[in-house]
């Protein structure tokens, strides 16, 4: 199943069926608005997918078009988004670093979370700016200390993620957190893909394209450490829980480190595409001092 979030008068749950978005609380008679936190926090999946199943038997009424309607980000509220440094050996190599022993791990601001198709905003002052394309993992159970062989049974799908980056902040704080946090810098979807549609994880084509040209080619096979490591190594020292996200790293080929570097401007389109998942398409938008801030 494709969980969607769209925009109905606020957020809702909808499964892709088709051209057509199932409105899930619709489907299920609920008295007000279910939202893909809903669904995943609330143990809805097995329900939202047999009513996606059992679409053609199901009215009307509880459909929308997908086209016209405004994809929002996959997850309302993640309570954390973990992320994965140096886990592509190319990556670790244009860095001229040697790959790492165990994963790297940092974080993103859950804030920092934006639509498929919403802008990336720029604040004013800030250079340097750099995309990375990214398989996000989205949690579907509370776990920790979880074995890695039963790591992936805590999933609630994957999606596609843009983990935007602030290089000339990123070198001065001598950290990442704030480089990597500001709103919009962390644009994901277009969907959830459940796990029992997408298949193994650990063999996706995973492309960045800057502007139509492809900037970053890899496969998610090429990962150090796969899907079930990393939940297993990142719930050893936290509580993972439904609608935590875990960025899983990137291939090689990032802006900062071709040659020379190229950095994201103005009117810039953006493009993550993952194999059997879909695609997220964000355009760079930099504000200046005399323009007002707006994520959208």
């Amino acid at each position: 199943m494709k969980l969607v979030s769209f925009e109905r008068e606020g957020p809702r749950a909808g499964a892709v069926v088709g051209d057509l978005v199932l409105d899930i609380g619709s489907a299920l008679g609920a008295p007000h608005a279910v939202t893909t936190d809903d669904v995943i926090g609330r143990g809805l999946l097995p329900e939202a997918k047999n009513l996606a199943d059992n679409a053609a038997d199901l009215d009307r009424k509880h459909f929308i078009p997908f086209k016209g309607t405004r994809i929002l980000p996959p997850v309302g509220r993640p309570g954390m988004i973990v992320c994965l440094g140096l886990n592509y050996r190319d990556h670790a190599l244009e860095q001229r670093k040697d790959p790492p022993a165990h994963p790297i791990l940092f974080a993103k601001a859950p804030g920092a979370v934006a639509g498929p198709f919403d802008d990336i905003v720029v604040r004013p002052g800030v250079t340097h700016v750099d995309a990375e394309a990214e398989l996000a993992v989205v949690m579907g159970r509370e776990c920790a200390a979880v074995a890695e062989e039963e790591a992936l049974g805590y999933v609630a799908g994957y999606c596609c993620m843009n983990d935007v980056s602030a290089r000339r902040i990123q070198r001065e704080d001598g950290q990442w957190f704030r480089a990597k946090s500001f709103d919009t810098f962390a644009p994901c979807g277009p969907w959830i893909v459940t796990p029992d549609e997408l298949g193994d994880p650990g063999g996706l084509a995973i492309k960045q394209r800057l502007n139509d040209v492809v900037v970053q080619d890899g496969n998610t096979a090429e990962m150090l450490f796969g899907v079930a490591r990393i939940i297993s190594f990142v719930s050893a020292a936290m509580t993972l829980r439904p609608c935590d996200i875990i960025a899983t790293g990137t291939p090689a080929g990032v802006g900062v480190f071709r040659d020379p570097p190229v950095f994201l401007a103005d009117g810039d389109v953006v493009t993550v595409e993952i194999e059997r998942i879909g695609f997220i398409r964000n355009r760079i938008r930099v504000l200046t001092e005399e323009t007002p801030w707006r994520a959208r």
